[in-house]
């Protein structure tokens, strides 16, 4: 060992250190000799073991090295080992290594047994999420964001609790999408800066999961948010941007592409819109992914959604039959699934949709009737997308050719009636506000 500058260097090569090893077993028997914890940088553990030490180390750190390899004064350590005889060294006990070794290794096991959570809470937590989720039509708006509210405050709870790697990505990815039913939730609640912050929160948690369809279905909210906030030119660039994610399904690609539609036909772009309308028609490749089709319901796209949506674009476009064929189909495809699994919200804005797009034609008759499906929505059902249909219906009502018509004043003043008994207004101005906040 005659290239060996110091003893220090000479026990550490003996034990198979390296200079992780070193640090390692430096820190755990400060822990236990000192009672707090101590650091050695790699550049100190070189200078140590090289010679080159110009004076001690601190006291703290005397006692530790003292302490781990039985060298008394710590100054032996760093003066060349030739200049101990062997016989006086502590003999170094392989055996003794090898059980301080296992019972480190044990208790930091145990230790990490300790930061973990119980698969059954774990279980219980997704499972909620799921029923949420695909049971979001039949809650209203309020109890949908306290209910996602209390399980993403349950997720980082249990975040805090555990260590381990699987059970934090997966309680990232479910703190995301409890995020993403609360941005929905105060969207409908008429609350667009705080439906924008949480849609902005659960991209995040998205991309900390390195979850796509997460950060996918996010950018789709933030591109409805704003063109409801009339900021349509930023509506296409957030769709957009949400469709150059990969892992995404033919439901999340569908989705998109309607968003993408309504934000041009708010733009009055009918060309875009239309090819927009176009891809969102076209026959997927089979492709799923873990939200929009393994979670679903308002993660989902079904059919009738599609197709109100597309009447929704018509209607932006000035398209009243286009609009009207949409809306139509819409409806029968509601009625044509079970009671239990028909989305009254859905069903509310295809109708008022038919309703304005018989406006267009000139058909007020034909108008009521429609809106005769929407008056028996319950108050807390009536949210933003809603409200702001029945708003450009009572518009359009006064106008000409329908303005001061006795039919369409009373049409007008009940559908003021509506939105007056609408969930913006029962949550109120201060409820409202702390959505925001």
């Amino acid at each position: 060992m005659t290239d060996v500058q110091t003893l220090l260097k000479a026990l550490v090569i003996e034990r198979l250190w390296s200079y992780r090893d070193f640090e390692r077993e430096f820190r755990r028997t400060a822990r236990r000799v000192l009672g707090f914890e101590l650091t050695v940088s790699e550049a100190q553990f070189r200078r140590w073991t090289s010679g080159s030490l110009t004076k001690p180390p601190r006291a703290e750190a005397c006692r530790v090295l003292e302490e781990m390899f039985g060298v008394v004064p710590t100054a032996r350590l760093f003066a060349p080992p030739e200049a101990h005889p062997a016989e006086a060294l502590p003999e170094f006990d392989l055996e003794a290594e090898i059980a301080m070794t296992a019972r480190d290794a044990q208790d930091r096991a145990g230790a990490s047994a300790a930061l973990s959570v119980s698969d059954i809470s774990l279980d219980q937590l997704r499972e909620d999420v799921l029923v949420l989720a695909r049971g979001y039509s039949t809650f209203s708006p309020q109890d949908v964001f306290h209910r996602a509210k209390s399980l993403r405050e349950e997720a980082e709870t249990l975040r805090d609790r555990t260590a381990v790697p699987v059970q934090q990505q997966d309680l990232v990815v479910l703190a995301g999408q409890t995020c993403a039913l609360l941005a929905t939730a105060a969207f409908d609640l008429g609350a667009l800066d705080g439906a924008k912050r949480l849609a902005r929160s659960a991209a995040l948690y998205g991309e900390v999961a390195r979850f796509d369809p997460l950060r996918a279905f996010a950018g789709g909210s933030l591109a409805f948010i704003a063109y409801f906030s009339d900021r349509p030119s930023e509506a296409v660039r957030f769709a957009q941007a949400a469709q150059a994610f990969g892992g995404l399904g033919d439901v999340a690609r569908r989705r998109l592409a309607t968003i993408e539609a309504r934000a041009y036909g708010h733009l009055g772009n009918e060309k875009e819109a239309r090819q927009a309308l176009r891809v969102s028609e076209q026959e997927g490749n089979g492709f799923r992914d873990e939200l929009h089709d393994d979670v679903g319901g308002e993660f989902g796209f079904p059919d009738e959604r599609l197709a109100m949506s597309h009447g929704s674009t018509y209607l932006l476009l000035n398209d009243g039959p286009g609009a009207e064929v949409a809306a139509r189909r819409a409806l029968e495809l509601i009625e044509q699934r079970p009671i239990t699994q028909q989305s009254g919200s859905i069903r509310g804005k295809a109708a008022a949709d038919l309703a304005a797009a018989r406006l267009l034609s000139g058909d007020l008759d034909g108008s009521a009737k429609a809106l005769e499906m929407v008056w028996g929505i319950p108050a807390q059902q009536r949210v933003t997308g809603l409200l702001e249909r029945t708003s450009r219906i009572r518009y359009a009502l006064t106008a000409q050719p329908f303005r001061e018509t006795p039919a369409a004043t009373a049409l007008g003043e009940r559908l003021e009636d509506f939105q007056r008994a609408s969930a913006h207004h029962s949550l109120g101005p201060g409820g409202r506000r702390a959505l925001e906040a």
